[in-house]
């Protein structure tokens, strides 16, 4: 048998560290004298502490480590783990893969927003909204569920449509799954009721308004613009707000999602705005 400090020698492995491991139940020495407590390591002892220090190497930890040689005491049981690891390590590759490659487009994607906001000349506007005609279609549901009643206007008052679509949002949050919007559209006074769709006038208002370039997604940067300058100069919005599509997709193809141009409107409230 060798001594702590023969085996150390043996196996490259320092005195504390071997007692650290003997501590842990990792390494456990074949014979401890009861007298001195010296401890003694046989060369089949070297082995397992190389097998130790080569998965230590690879960031197992010492449970997974302790829970391997309590359960494998043969070789080749060991062998069929540490492929089975292999395995799982290299399914978490490819999943990290994956991981960089949404980093890499969230990164890009970022970036290019930030360019295009930096670079936007729009600025924040005041101006009054003339009483407008709309047919509206209002529901609870999804943001994109806009399409659907935008589809129901047009497929039903198609020929009296004369204007860009836009949405009244009459929540002050956002809520993913369950908003509450109105599709709409500006329109001529139909000749008869429509069923499901409200048509009315839509009164006089001021607004502060922003022009935003580029996807529905980042829609949120000039929502903070316009908040920021409500709150700067004193002025209350009230709801429901609105976004005028003014360029966006088309009923067949999708167009680039960087030239959609979105007007944001704020409809301020009457007495504020007298007010200043």
């Amino acid at each position: 048998m060798y001594s702590i400090g023969q085996f150390s020698k043996i196996t490259g492995l320092s005195v504390k560290t071997l007692r650290f491991y003997h501590d842990e139940g990792i390494l456990v020495p074949t014979y401890v004298d009861p007298d001195s407590g010296y401890r003694y390591y046989e060369y089949n002892d070297a082995e397992k502490a190389r097998v130790v220090s080569q998965l230590r190497d690879l960031e197992f930890s010492l449970s997974e480590i302790r829970e391997m040689l309590a359960q494998y005491d043969d070789e080749a049981d060991l062998l069929d783990y540490l492929e089975r690891h292999r395995q799982d390590f290299q399914d978490r590759i490819r999943r990290f893969r994956g991981v960089v490659k949404s980093l890499d487009r969230i990164i890009s994607l970022e970036r290019e927003a930030q360019r295009a906001m930096q670079n936007s000349n729009f600025e924040v506007q005041e101006k009054v909204l003339e009483p407008m005609l709309i047919a509206g279609v209002r529901m609870k549901g999804k943001y994109s569920d806009c399409g659907k009643g935008f589809s129901q206007i047009g497929r039903i008052l198609g020929r009296y449509i004369c204007g860009k679509p836009f949405c009244l949002y009459y929540d002050c949050e956002y809520r993913p799954d369950d908003a509450d919007l109105e599709a709409c559209m500006p329109v001529r006074r139909p000749k008869t009721e429509v069923a499901g769709i409200s048509v009315r006038e839509l009164p006089a208002a001021r607004c502060v308004s922003l022009l935003h370039k580029g996807p529905y997604d980042q829609l949120g940067r000039s929502y903070a613009r316009l908040l920021d300058y409500v709150r700067a100069k004193g002025l209350e919005p009230v709801l429901p707000s609105r976004e005028v599509y003014l360029k966006g997709p088309g009923m067949i193809f999708k167009g680039n999602p960087q030239k959609y141009l979105t007007e944001i409107q704020f409809v301020i409230r009457e007495s504020q705005a007298k007010a200043d």
